[in-house]
Order: structure tokens, then C-alpha cells, then sequence
């Protein structure tokens, strides 16, 4: 949901001192904002470390999604997508089957039940026919007659068991759960109160600014849990950017400056309100930086100008979260 900039205003003095004492400590949250940033600097000096994806597709842990009959476990992109599904539908099962699986099994999937896509990709060898016709279309051959493997990518549309009914209990009593999510209540409050169209699922986490949508991995997916907030929280940095919010300049290609700028932007707001809500993620701010500083050492005011912009948007977000309780209190 588009939030125009007029919707969310703070409030003076009085809702900074209010918020710090919600705290439990007496700085002023700009104090805050300054004290990561020069921790950040301080970092960055001590050398640019290469950033690391905090979430993994291949994450060895229990709770990979599966397919019911077979019992043969999902891999690769099948895992994030399938683990987004179960996240965003409140699945109680792991376990997936097709349309005609369902029936085979003497189920059926419910009336009004959609699917999910997941792919299977795989090569084959085509056979001396295939060859000799796709070399009189106009193909080109193997000239030292060796075969040609060609790569495929095929579509399958699953449904989960709990989408199901019918199935004999022998697909559903041995329950695959999702692992339990480690969450973070002011974050998912923060995530919430924005009204922000917040998507999971997928391998990439992403701001989609023609769309105006957030996507980010499951949070299971992530090596360390705690680290899905600090991505969230920057990708809703970027978020704010809009030109229905912020307005800031999202029109950069990537390895550009005007990239750069903002993703500067987007981190730093992560890391104040990392800061700010007490999430102390494993992935240290400083190592994501580090490859867009290079690209602006021409200008030696970049971070303390993506700083200024970076607090704007932090604040912006945290007052998302204090706005009902200072609408109550009025």
C-alpha cells in the first residue's frame, strides 16, 4: 500500500524524549543514528570485507519441503519458493503434491485452491532423427559426431497437502513442519505498521520500485534468522525512497553512482534501525557497504550524505510504528 508523504509526520521534542525513555536509555535517537554511523566509518577503515548473502537455498536444516508420495525433498530455487508458500499460506504440512497426484492418491485438491510453481531442470540427448531434422531446418550439427545435450526447464504447478482433502493418512501423518520462525516483535510490528506490500518467497530479496513491493527470503532460509530483519528492514529503506514517500533518486542502474547512493542509503537505514529496535544481526553492516564505497571514493562526503538520507527514512519507518499509540494519546 502507496503511503503519501503527508500520512506520517512525527511530532517534536516530545515523541523523541517519549521514544527514548520507551528505550530505557536517555540519548536522543539522531545521537543514535550518529554513534552507527561512526561505527560503521570505523569499520570501513579497518579494511572492506567482501559481503557475504546472508540465506541459502541449499540451508542444510530439518523442515525441507517434500513431495508427499514420493518423499523426495525439493532442492535448489523449489526450497525458498516452496517455504514462502507454506510462510504465506499458514501451512501446517511440508509435504506437496500435483493436481493428478492428488487424485491418484484418492484425494482431490479443494475447489478454489491455487497452486504453486516450482521447476525442474534437467538436459537430454536428442536422438539421430532429431538431429538429422533440425539439420535439414537449417540447425546446426555436431561436426565430429559427438552428441549434442541440450538443457530444459519444465514447469510443475504442486499443491500442498493441507490444500487437500481425501488423502489417505498415510500422507499426512508424518508431519514435515517448516522450522519455527525466530521472530522479532517490534520488527514484525515495524513491517506491519508501514502497510508496506511486504512479499515472501523467492531466492533474492529486492525492492521492486515500479511495483512498489518489497520481496524478501523466507526467513528460515537465513543462515542466522536474526539476519532476515536486517535485509527486511533495508529493503523497506529502499521502500521509503518512492516517489509517493520520499522522493529519493531510484533511477540508477547497478554498479552505478547514483546505485550506490542508495543502496548507502538503504544499509544505513537498516543499521539505525537495527540499532533502534536492539537487532543485532551476524552480517556486520560495514561488509555490505564496503563495494559501494568504491565506487564513490570520489566523493568523500558519500556516506555522510547517505547518513542524513538514511536517518530520514529510519525515522520515517519508526513512525509508522509510534503513530497509533501518539493518535490514542491525543
Amino acid at each position: 500500500m502507496a503511503v503519501g508523504k503527508g500520512k506520517v509526520r512525527t511530532s517534536g521534542k516530545g515523541r523523541k524524549a517519549a521514544l527514548c525513555a520507551a528505550r530505557g536509555d536517555g540519548a536522543p535517537r539522531c545521537s543514535l543514528y550518529d554513534e552507527v554511523t561512526a561505527k560503521i566509518i570505523a569499520q570501513l577503515e579497518e579494511g572492506i570485507f567482501p559481503w557475504a548473502q546472508p540465506w541459502s537455498s541449499e540451508a542444510a536444516m530439518p523442515g525441507l519441503p517434500r513431495n508427499a508420495i514420493s518423499g523426495r525433498p525439493y532442492s535448489g530455487i523449489n526450497v525458498l519458493i516452496l517455504w514462502g508458500a507454506v510462510a504465506g499460506g499458514a501451512y501446517p504440512l511440508q509435504d506437496w503434491l500435483t493436481f493428478k497426484q492428488a487424485l491418484a492418491a484418492g484425494g482431490c485438491v479443494r475447489k478454489g485452491e491455487r497452486g504453486q510453481t516450482i521447476f525442474y531442470a534437467d538436459r537430454f540427448t536428442p536422438d539421430e532423427r532429431h538431429e538429422q531434422a533440425g539439420s535439414a531446418a537449417g540447425g546446426s550439427a555436431q561436426s565430429d559426431g559427438e552428441k549434442r545435450s541440450v538443457p530444459f526447464l519444465k514447469r510443475f504447478t504442486v499443491f500442498n497437502a493441507a490444500q487437500c482433502e481425501g488423502l489417505p493418512e498415510r500422507l499426512t501423518a508424518d508431519l514435515t513442519l517448516l522450522p519455527e520462525r525466530e521472530l522479532h516483535d517490534a520488527a514484525e510490528a515495524l513491517i506491519a505498521a508501514t502497510g508496506a506490500d511486504f512479499r515472501i518467497g523467492g531466492a533474492q530479496a529486492f525492492y521492486d520500485v515500479g511495483g512498489d513491493y518489497v520481496q524478501v527470503p523466507p526467513q528460515p532460509a537465513f543462515t542466522a534468522q536474526i539476519d532476515y530483519y536486517r535485509t527486511a528492514l533495508h529493503e523497506l529503506g529502499h521502500w521509503t525512497g518512492h516517489a509517493t514517500r520520499l522522493g529519493r533518486d531510484q533511477s540508477g542502474r547497478f554498479a552505478t553512482a547514483a546505485y550506490a547512493r542508495e543502496e548507502l542509503c538503504a544499509e544505513l537505514a537498516s543499521a539505525f534501525l537495527c540499532a533502534a529496535l536492539g537487532i543485532v544481526p551476524t552480517v556486520r553492516h560495514a561488509d555490505y557497504l564496503g563495494s559501494w564505497l568504491e565506487v564513490l571514493r570520489s566523493d568523500a562526503r558519500a556516506i555522510f550524505k547517505a547518513a542524513s538520507q538514511a536517518s530520514k527514512a529510519a525515522d520515517l519507518l519508526l513512525a509508522f510504528a509510534e503513530q497509533p499509540q501518539w493518535e490514542a494519546a491525543a
